[in-house]
C-alpha cells in the first residue's frame, strides 16, 4: 500500500493530501501555477477554495514561502487562475 504525501498548504496552515491541494511553482525567477504538481522549481500548495486563497494574498505567504519578492502584476495573475480553476470545478 502506498502513502499518500502530505503538504501544508500557505493560506490556512492544514496539512492536506497532495492531490487536494494546487501547487505553484517558481523556476529561475517565473512564478507558475502547476496544475500537473510536476513542474520544475520550488514549489508551495494551497487549498482550491476562495478562503484560502485570500488568505495566501493578504499575508503574502507565496513570497515569504518562495523566499523572493514577486512583482504585484504577477502575483495578481497567479491569483486570478487560481480563483479561475476554483469556478471551473
Amino acid at each position: 500500500m502506498k502513502k499518500t504525501p502530505m503538504r501544508r498548504c500557505v493560506g490556512c496552515m492544514t496539512s492536506k493530501p497532495k492531490n487536494e491541494l494546487t501547487r505553484i511553482a517558481c523556476y529561475e525567477g517565473e512564478v507558475h501555477v502547476d496544475p500537473t504538481g510536476k513542474a520544475k522549481g520550488r514549489g508551495v500548495y494551497v487549498c482550491p477554495n476562495e478562503a484560502c486563497i485570500a488568505k495566501a494574498y493578504k499575508t503574502k505567504a507565496l513570497m515569504r514561502s518562495l523566499g523572493m519578492q514577486i512583482e504585484k502584476e504577477t502575483l495578481d495573475r497567479i491569483f486570478e487562475e487560481l480563483n479561475g480553476q476554483n469556478e471551473d470545478a
